[in-house]
């Protein structure tokens, strides 16, 4: 089974009883939101199968789930650890403007003024607003290995172009 188009919406967690029930670890902002998204594929090192869930219910301020087929823990434990995966085509469309974080990974980063600041790896969520996790290009003019620009649209962040991979930033590349 190709993954080509599927991306991670969460991990499948600890077993939970005897009967095969799984914990599950939702990426989404909303974590009941994973619900939103079957079928699900799970994916373990190489291995990659589409189950079926057949009920779920809310725990101790998370999600478990039952798969189709599953009724015994030890069978269950061969499950734990899969990353959840999910059909593209299955996220809504986001208004213009908006991006998925796995949209603007790999987006090469420049300044106003066009310094090349590095690629983008990574963001963090830290409340107030995301951040770009910038990994610097190795020959740095400032000597850096990673910046944390603030993703802020119309303040540090000026355009997002798809077309062309490219973040433009009103930011210090000293900084």
């Amino acid at each position: 089974m190709s993954t080509e188009n599927q991306i991670t919406l969460g991990k499948v967690g600890a077993v939970y009883g005897i009967k095969g029930w799984l914990r599950i670890h939702s990426f989404t902002d909303d974590p009941d939101a994973i619900l939103d998204y079957f079928p699900w594929s799970l994916k373990l090192g190489n291995k990659t199968q589409t189950v079926e869930i057949t009920d779920w219910r809310k725990h101790n301020k998370g999600l478990i789930v039952k798969v189709a087929g599953i009724d015994d823990r030890d069978v269950a434990q061969k499950l734990v650890s899969s990353e959840i995966l999910v059909d593209e085509s299955r996220l809504p469309e986001l208004p213009e403007g908006d991006f998925y974080w796995r949209d603007l990974i790999g987006m090469k980063v420049v300044t106003n003024k066009g310094y090349d600041m590095g690629v983008v790896s990574d963001l963090l969520e830290t409340g107030a607003n995301d951040v770009l996790v910038v990994k610097a290009n190795l020959n740095d003019g400032f000597g850096k290995k990673e910046r944390l620009i603030p993703y802020t649209v119309g303040e540090a962040v000026e355009s997002v172009s798809v077309e062309n991979k490219q973040i433009c930033v009103d930011w210090d590349p000293g900084f």
